[in-house]
């Protein structure tokens, strides 16, 4: 008999893998020195497990070490990348993102505006995609960052990563992606798709909370930031305070058996990805939104047609976690501002649920989820 409740909210925050457990649990105890004590070993062993970490973090995602700064987790990151580049650039005052952003990036970009920086907000698409010759259009001389999702947190929907960054490198400005959701997931190099700044998190890629890392190129051009907390200068004077060295090395260790996993993985949930969606859409009354761009390979943001959207969320939730979108915007009652940029009416909105498959989904576990789903669809 299939154990219950089913896990299927990956996207809002994954389990910690085991592996990941045991190589941070000696931080906790035996290793508990602090990474800036330089002058004992309690200290020495400490930076030496952060420095394996912010290795294995940019061997992920195409990187240098010396290119990786920790942080407490993705919205740090995006605060540190977003804000840093506006405060040592006073000269420019224009910022691009888009409207399916994260609210992360959206609300960073509120507050700047508040402080007297012009941001454009880019449209999407029905399938949630920018039209990149609409940004070429919206640079100005005036623009100081880009700002494009790599992967979207809702619908998975991948951003032409490379052509944006095109853009930016024609008009020499910096290009910022909240990477978030795609990291461990589908193949992210910094190098190859032309990156500036990038941010991630470890407990969307089977790691612990409160821990994360932003990618800061230092060559090629080099980027410049202004700091966001003052303090003792960890961090290359980035970003001060004590580091979380067994939350690094679980970040550390997340990114290393993403990497040696991420194939594979990929491939299998995907399966049951589409399996999931195609037995739900033969119904006739559920969608896809949106089926027809590039998307990450464990999420289904699917529309239940002619249906009371909150009753079947709820009826779904007593056996099966899933959401209605993201995890920070869940106490919100507001319809879904991803779906709404879409183009979708609202009671397809209030209706869609976001299946987030992950590495421990098994066959099994979808297959309940499926039938359990047809058996509350019909009494809906």
């Amino acid at each position: 008999m299939q154990t219950l409740p089913i896990y299927l909210d990956n996207n809002a925050t994954t389990p910690v893998d085991p592996e990941v457990l045991e190589a941070m649990l000696p931080y906790f105890s035996v290793h508990f020195g602090n990474a800036a004590s330089r002058t004992h070993s309690f200290g020495w062993v400490a930076e030496e497990a952060v420095q394996q970490a912010r290795e294995q973090v940019a061997q992920l995602i195409g990187a240098d070490s010396p290119e990786i700064i920790f942080t407490s987790g993705a919205t740090e990151a995006v605060n540190l990348a977003i804000k840093g580049t506006c405060d040592i650039h006073e000269g420019k005052k224009h910022i691009i993102t888009c409207a399916t952003e994260h609210k992360a990036v959206l609300d960073t970009c509120k507050s700047l505006e508040k402080k007297g920086v012009a941001v454009t907000c880019l449209p999407v698409d029905s399938n949630g995609l920018i039209n990149v010759d609409q940004l070429e259009n919206a640079v100005t001389p005036d623009t100081v960052l880009i700002s494009i999702m790599f992967a979207n947190n809702e619908t998975g929907v991948l951003q032409p990563i490379s052509d944006i960054a095109a853009v930016a490198k024609r008009h020499n400005t910096w290009f910022f992606t909240d990477a978030t959701q795609a990291v461990g997931k589908v193949p992210v190099d910094v190098r190859q798709q032309g990156i500036d700044m990038l941010c991630l998190s470890a407990h969307k890629i089977y790691g612990p909370k409160g821990v994360g890392a932003l990618y800061i190129r230092r060559k090629n051009p080099r980027v410049r930031l202004m700091a966001q907390t003052d303090g003792g200068g960890h961090e290359k004077g980035f970003r001060s305070g004590t580091l979380n060295v067994p939350g690094i090395v679980g970040l550390g260790k997340a990114a290393m058996l993403c990497r040696e996993k991420m194939a594979e993985e990929s491939t299998r949930i995907e399966e049951l990805r589409n399996q999931l969606e195609n037995a739900l859409v033969a119904t006739g009354r559920v969608t896809v939104n949106r089926a027809g761009a590039d998307r990450l390979p464990n999420i289904a943001n699917l529309a239940f047609h002619n249906t009371n959207g909150s009753k079947l969320l709820t009826e779904i939730n007593k056996t099966i976690a899933v959401s209605s979108g993201s995890a920070c915007t869940s106490a919100n009652p507001a319809p879904s501002h991803v779906l709404k940029a879409m183009g979708l009416p609202d009671d397809l909105i209030k209706s869609s649920i976001r299946f987030g498959l992950g590495r421990f989904t098994t066959q099994d576990e979808i297959e309940y989820t499926v039938n359990e789903v047809k058996r509350i669809l019909s009494s809906v």
